[in-house]
C-alpha cells in the first residue's frame, strides 16, 4: 500500500495518512476482510516514523474502520464502506455465482475423492523422509526417477497389472500428461498420424495435436477399440488406447481385439500406447491384465497416481521397450531434468509399507458405494436408460433413448444446478453419441449423487421443447 504525502504542506503527516486510508476504506478500494500492512511495513513504505502509523491505525481502529486480530494482523472491518450502486450490483452477482457454484452438483469424470486423501500417513512419511534421507535426495537426480520408486513400481505393476518390466524400463514423469507428450515427440515425425480411439478424452487429443500429429479416429464400442478400422496403407506413429476402462464409454477391450491390435503393431512396425488410468477400481469380476504383458516390445505402458491418490502429486510413469529407453530419457532430461526427489521417496515408502494397497481397498469400497447410488438413482428416475461401463473406474455412461444432449438442453440442465458431460464432446466423428452423457461419481457423496440425478430428471422433463 503506497500513496503520496505532502511533506511541505500545512496538514500533518498523521492527518494526511489517516484521511487517505479512511477514504480508501469508505470508497471500497480497500475491501472488507482485506489485510492491511503492519505499521512497521507502512512506515517503511511511506518513509515516516512508525509512531505516526501506530497513531493512524489506533484512530481508525477506534472508529471501527479497522479490526485487529491477535496473532493474525489488522484487517478492514466489515460494513465500513459505502457501497456504490454498481459495486452493490457486482457484489450481489458475485454472491449469486458463488452460491450457484457451491450448490452445483458436478458429475465430472476422473475426479478422485480428495477428502479421502491419506493426509496423516503422507504427512508422517514426508517428515520421516526429510529427516532420514541423505544429501543426495535433495540434489540433482537421474532423469528416469529414483531407483527405490521404480523398483517398488515394477513389483506392483507385475503383481496387479501383469506388466512385464524391471525398474530399468520405467521412467518417472510429471503425470501421464508429460509421459504422453514425450512419447508423441519421440514417435511422431513429419506430421505422422496417431490412431486414437473415438470417442476419447479431449485432453489426449490436445496433447497429440500440439505436437503436430494428425489424428486417425478408430471407432470404439462396448468391446473397446475396433482393430479392423486401423489404416492399412499408411501405419500410424502409434496407436493410443485405454483398454482396461475406455474413456468415456467405459468398455474393456476383449482379448480377441487385443491380439488383433498386437498383430497389427508387429506387422506394421508401430507401437501401442496403453493408458491405464484407473483400472485399480474394478467392481465386477477380476482385474483385466495389461496389453503390455502380452508384448513388452510393442507396447508402451503409461500410468499415473493422479486418479488413485491425488492430481496434485503430479507423479506418473512410462514403461518402455528397451529400444526406446535412451531416447525417451534424453527427452525427459531436456523437459524438466527430473521429478521431485522428495515426493518420489515418500511415494516409494507409501508403496513399500503397504499404505498404497490399503488406500486402494478403502477407496474401492467408497467408490463401489457411490457407483451403486448412481446406478440405483438412474434406474429409479430413468427406467429406460442404458448404462455403459459401470464395472470399473470412477464414471459410467448413461444412454437415453429419446434425449439429445446438445446446447440449449445442456444449458437448461446447468440452470438446474447440475452439470453433465455429453459423450459427443469427446467424439472426433460427430453424430454417433448424441443421446449419451458421462457421469463421474468419484468426488460425489451418495446423497449428492441422488440429488443430482433428481435434478437431472426435473430439468429434462421441464425442458421447453421448441
Amino acid at each position: 500500500m503506497w500513496f503520496q504525502i505532502d511533506r511541505e504542506g500545512t496538514q500533518s503527516l498523521t492527518q494526511q495518512i489517516y484521511e487517505m486510508l479512511r477514504s480508501y476504506i469508505l470508497n471500497g478500494e480497500l475491501q472488507e476482510g482485506e489485510k492491511v500492512p503492519s505499521t512497521r511495513e507502512l512506515s517503511a513504505s511511506l518513509q515516516v516514523s512508525r509512531n505516526i502509523t501506530l497513531e493512524v491505525y489506533d484512530q481508525l481502529a477506534s472508529e471501527g474502520y479497522l479490526e485487529v486480530r491477535p496473532k493474525s494482523g489488522t484487517y478492514i472491518a466489515a460494513g465500513a464502506a459505502f457501497l456504490r450502486p454498481e459495486m452493490a450490483h457486482r457484489r450481489k452477482e458475485k454472491e449469486k455465482v458463488n452460491d450457484d457454484l457451491e450448490n452445483m452438483i458436478d458429475f465430472k469424470a476422473s475426479t478422485p475423492a480428495m477428502d479421502h486423501f491419506p493426509r496423516k500417513v503422507w504427512g508422517k512419511l514426508a517428515k520421516d523422509v526429510c529427516i532420514d534421507s541423505d544429501e543426495q535426495a535433495f540434489g540433482y537426480l537421474d532423469s528416469s526417477g529414483l531407483q527405490e520408486l521404480r523398483e517398488e513400481l515394477s513389483r506392483y505393476l507385475y503383481h496387479t497389472r501383469g506388466v512385464n518390466c524391471t525398474a530399468d524400463n520405467i521412467v518417472i514423469t510429471s503425470g501421464a500428461t508429460q509421459a504422453l507428450s514425450l512419447i508423441t515427440e519421440l514417435l511422431v515425425k513429419n506430421k505422422q498420424s496417431i490412431a486414437v480411439e473415438d470417442p476419447v478424452t479431449d485432453e489426449m487429443r490436445n496433447i497429440f495435436s500440439y505436437q503436430g500429429a494428425d489424428l486417425v479416429p478408430i471407432p470404439a464400442d462396448e468391446k473397446g477399440l475396433k482393430p479392423e478400422h486401423l489404416p492399412m496403407d499408411t501405419p500410424p506413429g502409434f496407436i493410443f488406447t485405454l483398454p482396461s476402462h475406455q474413456f468415456p464409454l467405459g468398455s474393456t477391450l476383449t482379448i480377441q481385439r487385443r491380439i488383433q491390435l498386437i498383430e497389427y503393431a508387429r506387422k506394421h512396425n508401430t507401437y501401442i500406447v496403453e493408458d491405464d488410468y484407473d483400472s485399480e477400481f474394478t467392481y465386477e469380476g477380476s482385474q483385466v491384465h495389461s496389453i503390455q504383458g502380452l508384448d513388452p516390445e510393442r507396447v508402451i505402458y503409461v500410468g499415473t497416481f493422479s486418479k488413485i491418490l491425488s492430481p496434485g502429486l503430479r507423479i506418473g510413469y512410462a514403461v518402455l521397450p528397451a529400444d526406446l529407453l535412451a531416447d525417451f530419457k534424453r527427452l525427459k532430461w531436456y523437459s524438466d531434468r527430473h521429478h521431485s526427489g522428495i515426493e518420489q521417496l515418500i511415494l516409494a515408502r507409501f508403496l513399500k509399507d503397504g499404505h498404497f494397497d490399503k488406500h486402494i481397498r478403502k477407496m474401492k469400497r467408497i467408490y463401489r458405494q457411490r457407483r451403486q447410488a448412481l446406478v440405483d438413482s438412474l434406474k429409479e428416475h430413468f427406467p429406460d436408460c442404458r448404462i455403459w461401463g459401470h464395472a470399473a473406474g470412477m464414471h459410467l455412461v448413461a444412454e437415453f433413448p429419446s434425449t439429445v444432449f446438445e446446447g440449449e438442453l445442456l444449458e437448461w440442465i446447468f440452470s438446474h444446478s447440475v452439470r453433465v458431460y455429453p459423450v459427443e464432446q469427446y467424439s472426433i466423428i460427430k453424430g454417433n453419441h448424441k443421446n449419451k452423457i458421462v457421469l463421474g461419481y468419484g468426488s460425489l457423496t451418495p446423497d449428492r449423487i441422488e440429488e443430482g440425478i433428481a435434478r437431472l430428471k426435473k430439468a429434462i422433463r421441464s425442458f421447453p421443447e421448441k
